[in-house]
Order: structure tokens, then sequence, then C-alpha cells
């Protein structure tokens, strides 16, 4: 027996021959950045991560089908982000070892491990983002949910939670706006500061989320769902040949990048 919750048709990976991010095992694809995030977060090369981060931008645009300008919108508040770790680190960084080798660094004349510390600190943040990215923009979360119990074996009774969580969120926003309209159509006294009206709304909006929640448990469980592992699916999810290929050459481009980098010093 399959999700309660209405969900729109996926393609199942490995059925279609075309190479395409969206295709590949949601588990196989967050096992594969989760590594590539744990062995960046050991690279202290800021030309290798710079290599890697245009890698995974290439790899996002070209088999994600992800539009440009959408990517670069997404990608502006991390871009901030890393150019604010990279200012606070040059300015507040601690005493190099060799304080005389020192290196021309936009206007400053700056310790050379200091500008090499930074750089590495807010380019690695900067991957972190675009890894996130490859997976956020081209994975389906409900597909993601339903990989995670059958490739992963995570608990069915957690997985449907988090699914039905995440199903809730868009229904919370509709149901303050339906509160809000209700309280003004009945002359409700309304408090002046935004906080103090959010706080009026807390307890209805609450009630409302309790309501669907136990609605939810109800018909989940008049469908038959019981929790159990050994359930059967209507939509299956295997690993295929392409997945495992797209592990290794994600994982294996990052060796290639300091390869690279080190040819190059």
């Amino acid at each position: 027996m399959d999700s309660p919750f209405p969900q729109k048709k996926l393609i199942i990976s490995g059925h279609r021959r075309t190479v395409s991010m969206h295709h590949i095992n949601p588990s196989i694809k967050a096992g594969t950045v989760t590594i590539a995030a744990i062995v960046i977060a050991f690279l202290f090369d800021p030309l290798a991560l710079l290599l890697y981060i245009g890698w995974t931008i290439a790899v996002t645009l070209l088999f994600g089908k992800v539009q440009i300008k959408k990517y670069l919108l997404y990608l502006l508040p991390f871009t901030l982000f890393a150019v604010g770790m990279l200012v606070s680190t040059l300015l507040f960084a601690k005493t190099p070892e060799n304080p005389s080798i020192t290196q021309q660094f936009l206007l400053w004349e700056l310790p050379r491990e200091t500008v090499q510390d930074a750089l590495a600190l807010a380019i690695r943040v900067f991957s972190y983002s675009t890894l996130s990215l490859l997976f956020v923009l081209t994975t389906d979360k409900v597909a993601f949910i339903l990989s995670l119990i059958q490739q992963c074996r995570v608990s069915p009774k957690l997985a449907y939670g988090i699914l039905a969580g995440y199903r809730f969120l868009p229904l919370l926003k509709d149901e303050l706006t339906t509160i809000r309209s209700a309280h003004l159509i009945r002359g409700a006294k309304t408090k002046t500061s935004r906080f103090s009206r959010y706080k009026q709304y807390t307890i209805p909006l609450l009630a409302s989320a309790i309501r669907k929640a136990e609605r939810t448990a109800i018909a989940m469980e008049s469908k038959g769902f019981t929790g159990e592992r050994d359930r059967t699916f209507y939509r299956t999810y295997n690993t295929s040949w392409t997945d495992w290929i797209f592990a290794a050459v994600m994982l294996g481009a990052i060796a290639l990048c300091i390869i690279v980098s080190k040819s190059f010093q």
C-alpha cells in the first residue's frame, strides 16, 4: 500500500535511458552528496575546491534541467554568506605563524596564510551550497522518502510522519489566511504589533493542525497502514548501474580536481 497523500507522477530510476539527474535513485544521490561534503570538509586547497564547484554547477545545469536564472537566484544567498565568511575571516583571523610572508589581496597587503585560510573557508561554504542545490533541485521529496524506506530501510512510521509534516506546511499558510479573515469578519480586536497578531492566531492555528493530523492518522489507518516494514508499494525504486556510475563520477571528480590543483603548484 502506498502513501495516502496526492503525489505527482514520477519516472522510476532505471526505466529510461535518458541521462538525467532526476532519474538517479534519491538515496544514492543523497549518499554521494553526503560523502562528497565530508571529503570537502578536510580539503583546504582553494583551487581544487573551485574546480569542484565548477564541476558541480556544470552537472546541475547540464543534466538537472535547471534554468540558469532560477539557479543563480537560489545561489545568491549562499554567495552573500560566503563573502561574509571571507571578510570576517580576514578581519578576525588568528595570528599566522609566518606573518612576514604577505601577498596582495584586493587592496590590502595581508599575510599569505590568512588569505589562504579565508579563501578555503569561503569557497568550502560555497561548495556546500552547490552540492545542496544539486540534490534539492533535482530530487522529488516524495521519491526521496519512498527511496529511504525501500533502499535504506528507514521506518515507515518515521518516513511517512516526515512526509505528512512536509505536506502540512503549505496548508498551515492557507489556514493562517483563513483565521485572519475570520477575525476581521467577526470584528475581533486586532493587536497593534505584528508579533502580537501572530500570537493571537497561534492557538486557532495549533488546534487546526491537531485536527488535520488526527484526520490524516485515521485516514492512514483506515487504508491499512500499520507501519510494518514488510509491505508492498505501488511505486517502487531500485538501484541501477547509472546510479553507481553517478556516485563514482561525482566522487572521482574530487580526486581529479585535487590532482589537477597539485599539478599547478
